[in-house]
């Protein structure tokens, strides 16, 4: 599933295709189950003259306000993936909506699974209110993170993957904060001291800036993996130190990784560079 730094690099790649302005002429529905809350002829309705003033992203969100007043959401879910692409271009045998512009090209939204949703409403904050803080943002400060994290009795691992604890966080991107911070996935969140949440604290901030400078996290060739809007892989799977890589040597200290499921995700981590805590004690 796409994560923060893939929804990142969405909406860079949607930025530079420059479709803000340009007014929406068509809209076509290929799997109705795509739209959430409209149908395919009151989401054409809503979108049919408007146009995208501009292109953002909240958590795994790519929002796109309407000069209608109304937004435009997108979640890519596992397989989706949006091109922007001349109208003339051959259709794709997966193509879910696609919404066509008075230049002549069209947004595609390109979903194998079918578990993309796209939004239409007029108060974005009904969806985008529940989430937790975006990790990358000034506000998520490393006493912010460590007054949260006192409050949940939760594993690590599961916690981190909860979007209303922290937005945007994925198995790819947790597994390696939690390596990158020494900490063992299934520790037990207010009994982590100050100084090991503030190393967490800087470890996701740390992955998922890495993440964006290599545009996302590709992990195979195949037609349902992350591609950016130009059809580009991402290269941070070159960088990734601990996920999908169990069975093969730890990068810092030579252990084996190991493979395990914790609150139902597959979970990688280094059993040396992150062992499990002897004795629980509260943060401090």
């Amino acid at each position: 599933m796409p994560e923060l730094p893939e929804v990142e690099t969405v909406v860079h790649g949607l930025r530079r295709a420059k479709i803000c302005g340009h007014p929406i002429v068509d809209v076509r529905v290929g799997w109705a189950r795509t739209l959430s809350g409209a149908d395919p002829d009151a989401f054409s309705d809503y979108l049919m003259g408007t146009a995208v003033t501009a292109i953002c992203r909240r958590a795994k969100y790519i929002v796109m306000p309407l000069t209608s007043g109304f937004s435009l959401l997108v979640h890519l879910r596992m397989t989706g993936s949006l091109r922007v692409q001349p109208a003339s271009a051959p259709r794709d045998p997966y193509e879910r909506v696609a919404v066509r512009f008075a230049d002549g090209r069209e947004l595609r939204f390109r979903d194998t699974r079918k578990f993309g949703r796209w939004y239409i409403t007029k108060h974005p904050e009904t969806i985008l209110g529940k989430l937790g803080p975006e990790p990358l943002s000034a506000d998520f400060t490393p006493a912010l993170f460590i007054k949260m994290l006192r409050n949940h009795r939760r594993m690590l691992k599961p916690l981190l993957l909860d979007q209303g604890f922290v937005a945007g966080l994925g198995n790819i991107y947790v597994d390696e904060a939690l390596f990158a911070a020494r900490l063992h996935p299934c520790r037990i969140a207010c009994t982590i001291s100050a100084p090991a949440a503030k190393r967490l604290h800087q470890s996701i901030r740390d992955v998922l800036q890495l993440g964006i400078s290599r545009m996302g996290t590709s992990l195979g060739h195949g037609a349902v993996n992350f591609y950016s809007v130009a059809g580009r892989r991402g290269r941070n799977q070159d960088a990734l130190q601990v996920f999908r890589r169990d069975g093969e040597p730890c990068l810092a200290c030579g252990q084996v990784i190991q493979k395990m499921q914790v609150g139902q995700r597959s979970t990688h981590y280094c059993p040396r560079c992150q062992p499990v805590p002897r004795k629980r004690r509260s943060v401090t």
